[in-house]
């Protein structure tokens, strides 16, 4: 075993985001099997070194009126249920101590994400239910406006709403992570003035280097990391070059190396989007190929602390600031 493999197979590893809920809930795919298709399952995480994986509850926008908040809990069942059919290999995380038990005991660690707040369907109750459902991380928007903020895709400038604000502080109470990516930049703005804890931009890239709406600037990767959030490097190939049929994990790790650099290393992560994008950039296929990041990040000249707090422990940090766990 090489010395990038020595540690990236030591190391605590996080995903931020995928969204393979959607396969599993439709019935194309069980988290436990090997499949032929897709970025994530058990056997790729267990391969790449994958310690913990946040599995995104993605509400398709032909829900969002007649069914978000039905459509968001039947994807957190089919976690469940994957769950309580076979618990060998896989656990719930509402902590950052259940990652840690995770790496002990050779088990993935699972933790759940809303991505948008169409399913909150107004409620504070509501936001509490999923948290008691081992929800963990919210996505405030995906794209479009909702009752909590503008999308990345309106032109609005409010920022949050006024039921947004109460969202952001019930959060805070309960310990839920906010997740900005999607966000318009005057709700990033607004949450980043609310929030009295980190946030996380769980699957963002850098501005800078991918002229891409989605793509966060330089002013907003820094404020983000003074409030001792995250960004989350994204392997989503529109988001880190153009034309995207050229993205590689050459890419991503440039992508990697300037958010070190602007946001500095304790305010990096990553967050994949597995299984939400068209194509998974060459050298990063799917979730057994997370080694070749470590490699990369190593052969272009980050230190072994710099990597390991990329890979997971400021993701850890921040969940265990947020959840009290």
């Amino acid at each position: 075993m090489s010395t990038s493999q020595q540690l990236h197979f030591d190391a605590i590893v996080c995903d931020g985001h995928c969204d393979t809920l959607g396969d599993v809930l439709a019935g194309t795919r069980r988290l436990h099997d090997h499949a032929s298709s897709g970025h994530v399952d058990l056997p790729r995480l267990r391969a790449g070194g994958v310690t913990a994986q946040v599995f995104a509850c993605f509400v398709p926008v032909s829900e969002y009126h007649t069914g978000a908040t039905r459509h968001a809990l039947q994807r957190l069942d089919a976690f469940h249920e994957t769950l309580a059919a076979d618990d060998r290999d896989l656990l719930l995380a509402t902590g950052a101590a259940d990652i840690r038990q995770a790496k002990t005991s050779g088990k993935i660690a699972g933790l759940l994400g809303l991505e948008g707040a169409e399913a909150l369907a107004g409620s504070l109750e509501v936001l509490r239910c999923f948290h008691r459902l081992g929800v963990r991380v919210l996505g405030l928007t995906w794209n479009f406006r909702n009752e909590v903020a503008d999308g990345v895709h309106d032109s609005g400038t409010t920022g949050l709403t006024p039921f947004g604000v109460r969202v952001i502080e019930e959060s805070n109470r309960i310990g839920m992570v906010i997740d900005v990516s999607h966000l318009s930049p005057a709700g990033l703005t607004h949450v980043l003035a609310v929030s009295q804890q980190p946030v996380i931009a769980s699957h963002s890239n850098a501005r800078a280097l991918c002229d891409h709406i989605r793509n966060l600037t330089d002013a907003q990767i820094e404020a983000i990391a003074a409030k001792g959030g995250l960004i989350g490097a994204t392997f989503v190939p529109i988001f880190l070059t153009s034309p995207e049929e050229n993205a590689t994990l050459g890419h991503v790790l440039d992508h990697l190396d300037y958010l070190i650099r602007v946001a500095g290393p304790d305010h990096v992560m990553i967050g994949s989007d597995f299984d939400g994008i068209r194509f998974a950039p060459p050298g990063i296929e799917d979730a057994s190929h997370y080694p070749a990041l470590t490699a990369g990040m190593l052969a272009r000249g980050h230190d072994e602390a710099t990597v390991r707090k990329v890979l997971g422990l400021n993701f850890l940090r921040v969940l265990e600031t947020v959840s009290g766990r």
